[in-house]
């Protein structure tokens, strides 16, 4: 099927405490990542940043809320904000969670692992149809970090992840990190993981910092990226080619010149493994 999602090259995640730098020096990047949540229900200042950025750099709409593998009902009200958002920024990307976050419409406010099995590939995949019907664009789904797992899933994350896009077109966000986390609390190959996910189905990934408890690692996104994790998106680059990449940073932030550090160091593995700068293609995706 070939790539279709579209290349960004190397962006940060936008946040308020750099909001200021930003509009006053307009830095050298490629792309922002805004939360979707913190733009919604919000207007002043922090929409008239998102929109003035807007109008210089591609933005991608990432959410923490859409809880698509909860069983509750889609929340129309959520998603009817959500493409009221979108219509009005048109993000170049839109994606979420591959993970349930509530019950009974309490938001736990945390980002809750799925069991992997035929049923909830089928109720998974259904809802994301529904959901790139109500917003008139396909999205991407992000693997989560996670700390327990099922005992009656029936087969490894990758599979579940590939399935569900496959049965609904959508795309995937693969969070690099995330994936390193979930390798060494359940004791699997990382490598292995990224060697089963199909090119054309990668839209994104995603790099950011976790911090070591001694007998589990903690997603945290409050430090560096750790060597292990460069090496592991240097294999993706080896695999997939130009992904749209992504630096996460949302504790203990630092100032922004050290988001560009980071943000400069994918783009020098980008440009080794795939050679010369990254061609930045911003159409936007449609289902």
């Amino acid at each position: 099927m070939g790539q279709t999602w579209p290349i960004l090259g190397v962006g940060v995640g936008l946040r308020s405490k750099h909001y200021d730098t930003i509009t006053r020096e307009w830095p050298a990047m490629d792309w922002f990542e805004a939360i979707s949540e913190n733009f919604m229900d919000s207007g002043g200042r922090p929409l008239h940043i998102l929109e003035t950025i807007r109008r210089r750099y591609p933005v991608a709409l990432h959410g923490v809320s859409l809880s698509i593998g909860s069983i509750d009902p889609l929340n129309r009200s959520y998603l009817e904000r959500l493409k009221t958002l979108a219509d009005r920024i048109d993000p170049v990307i839109v994606s979420d969670h591959l993970c349930w976050t509530g019950v009974d419409g309490e938001n736990l406010h945390d980002l809750l692992p799925l069991p992997f099995t035929e049923e909830a590939i089928r109720h998974i995949a259904n809802r994301v149809t529904e959901v790139q019907t109500l917003l008139g664009r396909r999205i991407l789904l992000e693997n989560v970090s996670s700390y327990v797992t099922y005992r009656h899933s029936t087969m490894p994350e990758w599979e579940f992840l590939t399935a569900i896009a496959e049965r609904s077109g959508c795309g995937i966000l693969l969070d690099l990190n995330n994936l390193y986390v979930n390798a060494y609390n359940h004791q699997f190959d990382p490598y292995e993981y990224v060697g089963h996910i199909p090119t054309d189905l990668i839209g994104q990934c995603h790099l950011g910092g976790h911090t070591d408890m001694g007998t589990y690692l903690f997603d945290t996104h409050s430090a560096p990226v750790i060597d292990a994790v460069w090496q592991l998106y240097v294999d993706a680059l080896r695999r997939w080619g130009p992904i749209t990449t992504l630096i996460e940073w949302d504790e203990h932030i630092p100032p922004f010149s050290r988001l560009v550090e980071e943000a400069e160091k994918a783009r020098a593995l980008y440009v080794q493994v795939c050679g010369g700068q990254p061609n930045v293609s911003v159409s936007s995706e449609r289902p």
